[in-house]
């Protein structure tokens, strides 16, 4: 037996959120990943995308959803990003269980992003941050530079409802020399 969580993949656009859903996905629906002929003729996501990966289900959620459940199964919301789709977003926050709030780490909180952070706090009571593009900085400088975008961070969320909630880095796409491959996406 499956229980299926809705996950809503949520920020600015051009964080990566589509790379993000391409990455964690196992099954594709047909209207996933920007298969829209004018999304990817403007390399942006128009419309609600979705697409699911499963996993064994935790033993601790057994204990609180039943026994008989064998299969936890994410199905991924992937929303717009764009400012004039923000009906699109709200419509799609409706049907989601938690969000995944995604934030390019070299720009930061952006307009979209602070919209997406006002919807979550009205429409759900979970999430998780997503510090996506960590490739772009330099080995060297990674950590130092995650923690000072993580403490700028903290101080956003504390005057939310979600006061302290998980980051994870990630690099949805890879695409250099130090990550040419997704990293991080497990820790999701």
């Amino acid at each position: 037996k499956i229980l299926n969580i809705n996950v809503g993949i949520m920020g600015h656009v051009d964080s990566g959120k589509t790379s993000l859903a391409r990455a964690l996905s196992t099954t594709i629906s047909t209207a996933a990943l920007d298969k829209h002929p004018q999304s990817q003729e403007r390399g942006i996501t128009l419309d609600l995308g979705f697409s699911a990966f499963v996993v064994p289900m935790p033993e601790h959620l057994k204990a609180v959803y039943g026994q008989d459940y064998d299969t936890l199964q994410f199905t991924l919301v992937d929303c717009p990003g764009h400012a004039s789709l923000i009906r699109t977003i709200i419509g799609g926050a409706q049907i989601i269980d938690m969000m995944m709030l995604v934030i390019d780490v070299g720009k930061g909180i952006q307009t979209q992003t602070a919209e997406c952070l006002v919807i979550g706090e009205i429409l759900m009571d979970n999430m998780l941050v997503v510090l996506n593009k960590v490739d772009q900085f330099p080995a060297e400088q990674r950590e130092e530079k995650l923690d000072k975008m993580r403490k700028g961070l903290q101080k956003v969320f504390s005057g939310t409802k979600f006061k302290s909630p998980p980051m994870v880095p990630v690099s949805a796409t890879g695409g250099n020399a130090d990550a040419p491959a997704p990293v991080g996406v497990d820790a999701l």
